[in-house]
């Protein structure tokens, strides 16, 4: 008896290798942006934002592709999924922390604690903002596609981010720097990191997404994913 697949290239392995590489991806940034975030970066004094913000905009780019190709249930479980190792991340290097370390190594430990210790506060906001922001960017997504009648990609990739970076922006700065940086200073963070994210999100993250998407569809999955 034949083996009926939600996807025709489903159980093949040459079809399974793009999600695992978009995938893969996904989590890195994500896991990678958390830990940049650590550092916050001054722009001639008057404006701040953490670093996250640089890599941020490019998962969210991999979270359009993984909804436009794969839909929104598995873009779901893959939020989900690095919203588990994001946990692990923060278990694993507190575990770090802990840990004793040898004398002469106390610089090198020192400069371990600083960052790490307060990752998982960076941790706590930015799952937060990353359940609230990329569930409703991949929803947005399957809605607009509805809408476009499937047209009009950067309608979808941008308005869906336009929505969700709010929904991201907002509590992580709340959470990951109140009362380290004055209210004047977080809410202009919040207005910069939200921008910010748009700006790249619109020069850089749409055209890669196009480029991935038309990829994708056109090589790997031979025609057979819908556009």
């Amino acid at each position: 008896m034949d083996k009926v697949s939600e996807n025709p290239f489903k159980n093949r392995a040459d079809g399974e290798m793009p999600l695992i590489v978009v995938t893969a991806l996904f989590v890195t940034l994500y896991l990678v942006s958390n830990v940049m975030a650590v550092k916050v970066i001054s722009l001639f004094g008057y404006f701040y934002f953490d670093a996250g913000t640089i890599t941020f905009p490019f998962a969210y780019m991999l979270g359009d592709v993984l909804t436009e190709i794969w839909g929104y249930r598995t873009a779901r479980k893959v939020i989900w999924m690095t919203f588990v190792c994001n946990i692990i991340m923060v278990l694993c290097t507190q575990i770090g922390v802990w840990l004793p370390a040898p004398d002469y190594l106390d610089v090198t430990a020192n400069a371990y604690d600083t960052i790490f210790s307060y990752v998982p506060r960076v941790v706590l906001g930015s799952l937060v903002g990353f359940l609230l922001g990329e569930l409703s960017n991949a929803w947005l997504m399957e809605r607009i596609k509805k809408i476009t009648n499937g047209r009009r990609l950067w309608v979808r990739t941008i308005g869906s981010s336009a929505v969700a970076y709010l929904f991201d922006s907002l509590p992580f700065v709340l959470i990951a720097f109140a009362g380290i940086l004055p209210a004047e200073d977080l809410l202009l963070m919040i207005a910069l990191q939200y921008f910010m994210k748009l700006f790249i999100e619109v020069l850089f993250g749409t055209p890669m997404a196009y480029a991935v998407i038309v990829f994708l569809k056109r090589k790997v999955l031979r025609g057979q994913v819908d556009a």
